[in-house]
């Protein structure tokens, strides 16, 4: 059975940080793309960053330069460092796997990010 379980989020004031993760089981890690979406009230779904399986990063233009994506495949996770966090950040922040070969895509469950002061 596939899971993608995120967490990391909270309540964070403006200016503040946090670090999301996601693990990933059941599946070979190693040959999966990963990104992380978010989805804020009444908006839709929006990729915010990926990482390739060989660990190439990029970033959607409202996460360069405060959100750094990264992998650790000997714990099957992914992770987004998120800085200077702004009230637009708020969302559900979620994680999902793509296989390099584009058969296979999973998508975890949601993080609630909610930044406010």
């Amino acid at each position: 059975q596939v899971q993608l379980v995120e967490s990391g989020g909270g309540l964070v004031q403006p200016g503040g940080s946090l670090r999301l993760s996601c693990v990933a089981s059941g599946i070979a890690f190693s040959v999966y793309n990963e990104d992380w979406y978010r989805q804020a009230p009444g908006k839709q779904r929006e990729w915010v960053s990926g990482i390739s399986s060989d660990g190439f990063a990029a970033y959607a233009n409202s996460a360069k330069g405060r959100f750094s994506i990264s992998r650790d495949s000997a714990k099957n996770t992914v992770y987004l460092q998120m800085n200077t966090l702004k009230s637009e950040d708020t969302a559900v922040y979620y994680c999902k796997a793509v296989s390099t070969d584009g058969g296979r895509e999973y998508w975890g469950q949601g993080t609630q990010v909610t930044v406010s002061s």
